[in-house]
C-alpha cells in the first residue's frame, strides 16, 4: 500500500508518494488537466499493481481531478484544510506552509490518521442523473433571469411606459376557461 498527498492549486498539483514505513517513493509537480492526471497514474503505477492499494489525501472533495481519482479506483480522502493546518502545527515546529510540504503532510496524514477522516463516497448513476438535472434546472433559471433583466433594460431605454403596464415580469397570469 502507498500513501499519496496531493496539494492542489488552480494550475498544478504537488504530489508526494510514501510507503507504510514513511519512505519517500516519489514527489512531483503535475499540471492540472488530462496531462497531469495521466502523469499521476504513471507515477502511482510505478509503485503498485492495483488502484485499491493507493490511499490519497487531498484538501477538496470536488472537481474533475478528484472525480478522476475516484473513478480510477483509488481510496480518496478529502481532508478539511483546517484539519491539515492543525496537523501541520502539531508536526512542524516552524509552521511554514509550502505546497510540496503540504503534499508530504497530506500523505503522512492519510498514512497515520485516515481512520479520523471519511473516504470520498462515489455516487450512484441515479445521483449523477439528479446532479445533471439540477444543474440544467439552475442554468434555465439563470437564463430566465438574464433574459428578464435584458428585456426590462431594453424597455426602460426604448419604451418606459411598458414597464408601468407590465410591472411584474415574474407573475404569469392564467385564464380560466370555464
Amino acid at each position: 500500500m502507498i500513501f499519496v498527498g496531493d496539494d492542489w492549486a488552480e494550475q498544478h498539483h504537488d504530489v508526494y508518494v510514501m510507503d507504510a514505513g514513511e519512505t519517500r517513493l516519489a514527489s512531483r509537480r503535475l499540471p492540472e488537466g488530462l496531462a497531469g492526471i495521466g502523469g499521476f497514474h504513471e507515477l502511482v503505477a510505478a509503485h503498485v499493481e492495483e488502484p485499491s492499494q493507493v490511499v490519497i489525501g487531498i484538501e477538496t472533495d470536488r472537481g474533475l481531478w478528484v472525480q478522476a481519482l475516484g473513478a480510477a479506483g483509488y481510496q480518496v480522502f478529502a481532508v478539511n484544510p483546517l484539519a491539515v493546518a492543525r496537523y501541520r502545527d502539531r508536526h512542524q515546529v516552524s509552521g511554514a506552509k509550502s505546497d510540496a510540504g503540504d503534499a508530504k503532510l497530506l500523505a503522512d496524514l492519510v498514512r497515520s490518521e485516515r481512520h479520523n477522516h471519511r473516504p470520498l463516497a462515489g455516487d450512484s448513476p441515479d445521483v449523477e442523473a439528479i446532479k445533471v438535472l439540477a444543474r440544467a434546472h439552475q442554468n434555465l433559471i439563470w437564463a430566465r433571469t438574464r433574459h428578464t433583466n435584458a428585456l426590462r433594460s431594453a424597455l426602460r431605454e426604448y419604451y418606459p411606459v411598458a414597464l408601468e403596464a407590465f410591472d411584474d415580469f415574474s407573475v404569469v397570469k392564467s385564464i380560466d376557461l370555464v
